[in-house]
């Protein structure tokens, strides 16, 4: 059959597939049943286009619920309204808000108790230390300057003994001939070595039973006499009278006054305690 007969365009029109929509009454479709001669023009009736959902029945779902609609499992119910706002809503009037609760107030934070006064400090009234010779005074201040204690540091002169020796004698007896009955008990408890100070002597018609360098020496030699049975010698301190310092230290908490005590044993011969315990 030749390509440009009729038959075949017709059949050509027939088994093309439009991609528009054809309103065919206004256009006639010619059909064909397979046969050449036998195609006919015939116009089709337009059919109502089917429905495609049924929407009486269609149902409204939540994204949650379309989930478990997918998934195969009964979709939960949907939370009923509440009764007041469903009646709201049925005359037409907005659902007023459910009142809300009021937030129960924060409770009151209990105070914190106060803190237990602490004791104060036992705080020292007055302090003395000395005496302390010249030296000794400007080494004693310069240890005692991180305490800065200020006004509340001051000192007095005083004439105390600046010791060179130590004697170990008998005391000063009333008169000569007492001292040389005192002599004669000493021979005769086998002491041989002693001197009767003269009339003019600081220490009048006293025995001297020996002169040291040091205070330890004295007593030993001491010791050595009381068990000799000689029971009234002594040792007694010599030097020349000089001015000595003494201190007295006001007001001085604990602390202080340990620091205070601490210093004071660095040098010989002080003492230290509560003002007029100082010993010149």
């Amino acid at each position: 059959m030749p390509p440009s007969s009729p038959e075949n365009k017709g059949i050509v029109r027939a088994t093309t597939r439009l991609l528009v929509p054809v309103d065919p009454e206004r256009f006639p479709v010619r059909v064909c049943p397979g046969l050449p001669g036998q195609c006919e023009n015939r116009r089709t009736r337009a059919r109502a286009p089917e429905p495609q959902f049924n929407t009486e029945k269609l149902t409204l779902l939540a994204h949650d619920q379309g989930g478990a609609a997918k998934a195969g499992k009964p979709a939960a119910p949907a939370p009923a309204a509440p009764a007041s706002a469903s009646a709201s809503a049925s005359a037409g009037e907005p659902a007023s808000a459910p009142a809300a609760s009021p937030t129960p107030a924060p409770a009151a934070t209990p105070a914190a108790p106060a803190e237990a006064a602490r004791p104060a400090a036992a705080v020292v009234a007055c302090t003395e230390a000395g005496p302390f010779d010249e030296g000794d005074a400007r080494r004693f201040e310069n240890r005692l300057a991180p305490l800065d204690l200020g006004a509340r540091m001051s000192r007095q002169e005083v004439q105390a003994q600046d010791v060179k020796s130590w004697l170990v004698n008998i005391p000063p007896q009333p008169t000569r001939e007492a001292a040389e009955r005192k002599a004669a008990e000493l021979r005769e408890l086998g002491v041989t070595d002693f001197y009767i100070m003269p009339a003019d002597s600081p220490m009048k018609f006293a025995i001297s039973l020996g002169m040291f360098k040091t205070e330890s020496g004295a007593q030993t030699m001491l010791a050595n006499l009381n068990k000799q049975g000689v029971h009234t010698a002594r040792v007694t301190p010599r030097g020349p009278l000089t001015t000595h310092f003494v201190y007295r230290l006001r007001n001085l908490d604990q602390p202080a006054r340990e620091r205070v005590v601490a210093i004071t044993e660095r040098f010989d011969g002080i003492s230290v305690g509560n003002c007029g315990a100082a010993k010149p």
